[in-house]
């Protein structure tokens, strides 16, 4: 049992390890969230076809990464793949019975997103931060981004920055003005309730403080310190 028990520890670390190894370079042909999605439209007799076109970092708009990084993790060039901060601040809220949200960085959204399902767990979660220290070690940051901004769904069956970028704007990713990029970020809280095209009075606004944030980070010279 032991052995067996070992065996199969072994097998999983060579196995991530490959996989991680591999996509350091190589473009993502499919996410496990983009798999989960396929399966559950065609287990329910939906639509079942995905908007997912791959575009390397350089060309999509460096808007886009800032707007991404703004809206969801500012430290990203500086953490390792968790935010203690921002943690903290969720802990904070917890204890005090505020409303939170969650803290997740860039990183372990990739590692969730790429490699694993939805759902929460105590399992999902540790399988959650073992992608997230292999990602950090093993890949620059500007590749964690360049993947997240691939993978990421920015509204129903479309993931990635090139695909939403061409059914919201009829434009490559390349061309995403400040303005666009940071209504593209509004609603990856919540890409199925929030709308790129139909954008509501939360997403405007939340579409303006992004476009803030962006230029209190410094435009997209803040990118160099990737």
């Amino acid at each position: 049992m032991k052995r067996t028990f070992l065996g199969l520890a072994y097998l999983f670390i060579l196995t991530s390890l490959f996989l991680v190894l591999t996509f350091r370079w190589a473009p993502v042909p499919v996410s496990s969230i983009m798999a989960q999605h396929w399966i559950k439209a065609t287990w329910t007799g939906q639509s079942s076809a995905l908007r997912y076109d791959w575009a390397p970092y350089s060309d999509i708009s460096p808007h886009a990464a800032l707007a991404v990084l703004a809206a969801e993790d500012q430290r990203f060039p500086d953490h390792w793949g968790v935010d203690f901060v921002e943690l903290q601040k969720v802990l904070k809220h917890i204890r005090e019975g505020r409303p939170t949200r969650g803290a997740s960085t860039l990183t372990q959204q990739v590692a969730k997103n790429l490699f694993l399902w939805s759902g929460r767990s105590w399992i999902r979660k540790g399988l959650e931060i073992w992608f997230t220290v292999l990602l950090e070690g093993l890949w620059s940051k500007q590749r964690i981004l360049e993947v997240y901004l691939n993978i990421a769904e920015f509204g129903e069956s479309t993931f990635g920055v090139e695909a939403a970028s061409r059914r919201f704007f009829n434009k490559p990713a390349a061309h995403l003005t400040a303005g666009e990029a940071a209504r593209l970020a509004a609603v990856l809280p919540n890409p199925l309730r929030y709308r790129v095209d139909k954008p509501s009075h939360y997403v405007l606004k939340r579409q303006r403080w992004i476009e803030r944030q962006m230029r209190q980070l410094g435009g997209v010279t803040y990118l160099d310190k990737l």
